[in-house]
């Protein structure tokens, strides 16, 4: 009951006031699966990218962080070929830093925010953090390629 309630007010919030470049939908009549589009970041090699992500909500949320996973495919540290996420706030303590005070607004968001601002310390994908942190212009470039490739909509004349 509280899992329904926190989740129908956190949804309300994110249709009425979406965070910048944002969007957060429940899929089909199912509250526990969310479908979420992310914009890139300004000021990153996924600028001007759309980013499809799901998210599952456990039973037991708010105790249990949701499970995000990326749906359109990223070139980054951080998020693996099957979208999966490294991020400390996606991981229940002592290891992660869920807290049932976190919402779906404040998570989005830091997923956002780690999309422009990979963290090698902590990577899925070692190969793509060494690359980032010894040649940061070949994986911004792997980055960008990736993100035109994968998460712009293509336009009738980016095909002539």
């Amino acid at each position: 009951m509280q899992k329904a309630s926190r989740i129908k007010k956190e949804l309300a919030r994110l249709v009425e006031d979406p965070p910048e470049g944002i969007s957060c939908y429940a899929k089909a009549d199912k509250m526990d699966v969310l479908s979420v589009s992310i914009m890139g970041p300004n000021n990153s090699p996924y600028n001007g990218g759309l980013f499809q992500l799901e998210v599952e909500i456990p039973d037991n949320y708010p105790f249990e962080p949701p499970r995000i996973k990326f749906l359109t495919p990223v070139y980054h540290p951080n998020i693996d070929n099957s979208g999966r996420i490294c991020m400390d706030l996606l991981k229940m303590p002592p290891k992660g830093g869920w807290k049932p005070t976190i919402n779906l607004e404040n998570l989005l968001t830091a997923v956002q925010h780690l999309l422009g601002n990979p963290n090698p310390d902590d990577p899925l994908m070692t190969e793509i953090a060494e690359e980032y942190c010894i040649n940061k212009a070949e994986f911004e470039r792997k980055a960008r390629q990736s993100t035109y490739k994968n998460a712009k909509k293509k336009r009738k004349n980016d095909f002539e």
